[in-house]
């Protein structure tokens, strides 16, 4: 059996002086029998608030319990993250002021930016990532908006391959850079990439974060790209309140991303402004997220059948929907249904759905079920791009 979640929480919980289930249960604020039945592979995590929870209890970090950003040499990162080490450096070299001549004339650099977006819009992290430390080098020596832009993707591509605390470093890079071009869609979109790259244990602070960002940014949203910034804004304080527990903060959130939306519409070619999709369509499929992490699988499957993610041009939403639906069906127990979900988000995105552990940890919950009759097919598959010995 591949490494779990469950298998991570045993282990930190023995290193803890041999603390038993009990105790940690205690801590974290949940039952014996879910710790037990969480180390066994029989049950999943799937709520971010509960993973807090135990990583505090076990004093670690949650990125410990996920393993990531995990294995440099796993086969799903596809040579990626052998860019990693030179995007960081190259992070750091512009931290620090230092520019350099730059390789390629303004207009060749902007095709480049624009070549790197498609990939982002295609979640191609493998063959966007060596390009990084390039694109990072020529953007600074141009700086403003061009760095912006370079900033903003490589936090996304860090973030996606595990690299969590590298993709808040090139967050904070792209908004300098925004504030330096005075651009606000280009700041607020530098803030929503920042509070995605923070710790999920940080909520409290992640939340405070984006709503600092909404009031700086209320004022000046009156062009679409900037009402389009808000809205995503508006979405990423929703998702951090419901992990902190502050519903009804999450609730008001999505009302005001809801409004937003709503006069927007679903941007005409489907990724709009930095392709951050927002209208109606995504709108939708965060509130699909949010109830995944309220625990509200049910209502999960119904927000399901009144969105589909088709308007929308980037894969990474696509994927989001059916992982949302594919954990709640998992979690109702129709796992078939569960794994036709799971199948259709790897297909729109496979390496951030092979590289996403709580995909990881459903799946390994599905073949421990299915132990007892045959393991059909395509979870014999999903199980494969998990690397799961389920025989």
């Amino acid at each position: 059996m591949a490494d779990s979640i469950g298998a991570r929480i045993r282990y930190w919980r023995l290193r803890r002086h041999g603390m038993t289930q009990s105790v940690l249960a205690g801590l974290a604020g949940v039952s014996q029998s879910y710790i037990s039945q969480v180390e066994a592979g029989h049950k999943g995590i799937d709520r971010r608030s509960t993973l807090v929870g135990i990583a505090a209890a076990l004093q670690v970090t949650v990125a410990d319990l996920l393993d990531q950003p995990g294995d440099p040499t796993d086969p799903a990162k596809a040579g990626a993250a052998d860019a990693v080490p030179a995007i960081w450096t190259a992070l750091i070299e512009i931290e620090e002021g230092e520019r350099r001549t730059p390789t390629r004339p303004a207009d060749q650099l902007a095709a480049a930016i624009d070549r790197s977006a498609a990939m982002r819009l295609r979640a191609d992290y493998a063959t966007m990532a060596p390009l990084l430390p390039g694109l990072l080098f020529d953007a600074a020596a141009y700086g403003g908006r061009s760095l912006a832009q370079v900033g903003y993707q490589a936090s996304t591509c860090l973030r996606h391959l595990g690299y969590r605390h590298l993709a808040l470093t090139a967050a904070k890079v792209a908004l300098a850079a925004a504030e330096d071009a005075g651009d606000p869609a280009w700041i607020g979109a530098s803030r929503f990439a920042c509070t995605q790259s923070m710790p999920i244990e940080a909520a409290d602070i992640t939340a405070r974060v984006a709503a600092r960002a909404l009031a700086d940014l209320q004022a000046a949203a009156v062009a679409p790209d900037a009402r389009q910034t808000l809205g995503q804004l508006h979405l990423a304080a929703a998702f951090t309140c419901a992990v902190g527990g502050r519903f009804d903060d999450s609730q008001a959130h999505l009302a005001e991303a809801s409004r937003e939306a709503d006069s927007l519409g679903d941007p005409e070619d489907g990724a709009g402004f930095n392709a951050g999709c927002f209208g109606p369509t995504n709108v939708m499929l965060w509130r699909m997220s949010i109830a995944a992490e309220s625990g509200e699988y049910g209502r999960v499957i119904e927000l399901a059948r009144t969105v589909r993610p088709e308007p929308l041009a980037m894969a990474n939403r696509h994927q989001s929907y059916w992982m949302d639906l594919g954990r709640a069906l998992a979690h109702s127990r129709r796992d078939r249904e569960a794994e036709v979900a799971f199948t259709r988000a790897e297909l729109a995105a496979p390496v951030p759905f092979s590289l996403n552990p709580l995909a990881r940890d459903a799946v390994v919950t599905m073949v421990h079920r299915s132990r007892r009759n045959a393991v059909s097919p395509s979870l014999r598959t999903l199980a494969r791009r998990f690397r799961i010995e389920h025989l």
